[in-house]
């Protein structure tokens, strides 16, 4: 007889997703640290501090980029997490864009004008900005490679012994279990001779039987 299996489909090891996101929180950390050791704590939103190949950074930018990294290596131990860091990369470095944008006068509208420039951001740092968002864009939106589980279904236990099956043993064997010890003997000296049932015997004709034989 044949058992019908049941499939579901599951994620499989590790996740693109996964490893795109440890990496770029790597990227961040290692970015935050050079940019410690190039800036200092000073002036710690200035506008005009300190660059680091080319981008302008500041301590404040510095601490965003640490912070940015240790959720990257946090979340991307799950796939699930690591997709939801890549989209918050990519709504918060879109945003951080369009400011830099508007700082740059690339638009000309900048509703936030009164913040001034806390991040000390540059020409060269709205285009690595617009890669990051890209980057968190791909995170979020890469597919998952999954396989499908097939699992066998659990037997059914049995409710209980079916009292229809009789007893295996031989029906010699559950006669010589019924036949007293007496007869067992007397089977033990000839299995030809059939045992005898006892008979009651009565006290006075004992009585009797001795007086006659003792005249």
């Amino acid at each position: 007889m044949t058992h019908s299996t049941i499939g579901r489909v599951k994620v499989a090891g590790l996740q693109p997703a996964q490893v795109l996101a440890g990496l770029l929180g790597v990227a961040f950390l290692v970015v935050g640290i050079a940019g410690f050791v190039r800036t200092g704590f000073g002036d710690f939103a200035g506008e005009h501090h300190s660059t680091l190949l080319g981008f302008s950074i500041n301590p404040l930018h510095n601490v965003i980029h640490l912070a940015f990294g240790v959720l990257g290596l946090l979340m991307a131990t799950n796939s699930a997490l690591a997709r939801t860091y890549g989209w918050i990369v990519f709504i918060a470095y879109g945003l951080v864009l369009v400011w830099g944008l508007m700082l740059v006068g690339v638009v000309s509208s900048n509703p936030v004008n009164g913040l001034g420039n806390p991040l000390a951001l540059n020409t060269n740092d709205n285009w690595l900005h617009l890669g990051l968002a890209a980057v968190g864009l791909l995170i979020a939106v890469l597919p998952a490679r999954r396989r499908i589980v097939t699992e066998e279904p659990a037997a059914e236990p049995v409710s209980g012994r079916d009292e229809s099956i009789r007893d295996p043993r031989m029906p010699a064997q559950r006669d010589r279990e019924e036949v007293g010890p007496h007869d067992q003997r007397i089977e033990a000296v000839d299995p030809t001779v059939s045992p005898r049932p006892a008979h009651h015997v009565d006290p006075a004709v004992t009585e009797q039987h001795r007086a006659r034989h003792s005249r």
